[in-house]
């Protein structure tokens, strides 16, 4: 405690060269999560805000690293939010042409928002879907910005009170395009959030009817391509775009329901590969790995759920992955043959 209480004093010192050597141990220390609690405990967010409002970017970096590192405690989520911080780093988004600061900044965030079980509300409230969108459309963002942009939004998307801003502020429209990046995990993370979005369909069921050929051929085109039989998918990345159709069937809206059942292609394949199961040495077993691998990555809770995925315990093998993806396969295709008897009965 004298040595945080000490840095913390120094933080808060007049030159600028102290200040930053302090702030720079203190971001260090608060890799630890015992430092974490003892930061905060002794003043460190009184101390940070002035530092993350200066002029001079080598302090402003190394407050939001730090700042960062303390909001990855949970026990830090409440103070943080009542000290007057959030405001500020909302502002740093779009005030930051700094890549360093901008990425801790919105790492920041999502953490701040994965360890809320309060109402997060006050994130939207303080403008956060306006200044990411604006980020997002920036002709200037970065790829590693975008990247933990749209890393942030899987996380956002999966509490019920931000989907609606998510959903309402046109980032479906801005995911689609990044589906198709050459970046894996940006690419993953576009998936995976439009298919959190797709959770949500029976609130929104306008704005994904809006999407399903635009932009860049709109979510159709997205799904058609990932379940193509005939070109290599990591079966994650084509796993994704099976539970995506799963929501959509179970939307219960008879516009999503008939522009997935008449699409030319997506429910035809989806039959191929719930037929394939037991074809270990197939042709499409073997494309399956053309991409960076993408095993030991989650989806959603409500996928995890659904499917038995422990997600303390994400080492699983190919088989365990490939096998995941033909029972997906094979409860699209149920879930076809259910509402196709339903339409019939009446």
């Amino acid at each position: 405690p004298g040595l945080i209480d000490a840095l913390v004093r120094f933080v808060d010192a007049s030159t600028i060269k102290v200040q930053c050597q302090a702030i720079l141990t203190l971001r260090n220390l608060a890799s630890d999560d015992q430092y974490q609690l003892q930061i905060v405990a002794h003043g460190g967010l009184d101390s940070l805000l002035p530092l993350l409002q200066s002029e001079y970017d080598p302090l402003i970096i190394s407050a939001a690293a730090c700042l960062r590192n303390l909001s990855i405690h949970p026990d830090n989520e409440q103070p943080i939010l009542h000290s007057g911080i959030l405001p500020c780093l909302v502002d740093l988004l779009t005030q930051s042409g700094n890549e360093e600061v901008q990425c801790h900044v919105i790492s920041a965030l999502r953490n701040l928002v994965a360890n809320n079980d309060a109402d997060k509300t006050p994130f939207a409230e303080a403008g956060l879907f306006d200044h990411m969108k604006a980020v997002l459309l920036s002709p200037d963002a970065s790829d590693n910005v975008v990247a933990e942009m749209v890393a942030a939004l899987n996380v956002f998307v999966l509490d019920d009170s931000l989907a609606p801003y998510i959903l309402d502020g046109g980032f479906l429209e801005l995911l689609i395009p990044l589906t198709r990046s050459p970046q894996v995990e940006l690419q993953y993370n576009a998936c995976v959030t439009i298919s959190g979005l797709a959770g949500k369909a029976g609130e929104a069921v306008d704005r994904l009817v809006q999407v399903w050929d635009r932009p860049d051929g709109g979510l159709q085109s997205y799904l058609a391509s990932f379940l193509a039989v005939d070109e290599g998918m990591d079966p994650v990345l084509r796993s994704i775009a099976l539970w995506t159709v799963t929501q959509l069937l179970e939307s219960n809206s008879p516009d999503l329901v008939n522009l997935v059942t008449s699409h030319p292609s997506i429910i035809k394949n989806i039959d191929k590969i719930a037929s394939i199961g037991s074809l270990s040495d197939s042709e499409l077993r073997n494309s399956a790995y053309t991409t960076d691998s993408l095993v030991g990555q989650r989806m959603s809770r409500a996928f995890d759920d659904a499917y038995g995925v422990d997600p303390e315990n994400p080492d699983e093998n190919d088989d365990d992955i490939y096998n995941r993806m033909i029972n997906l396969a094979q409860d699209v295709i149920s879930l076809v043959h259910n509402q196709d008897q339903d339409v019939w009965r009446h």
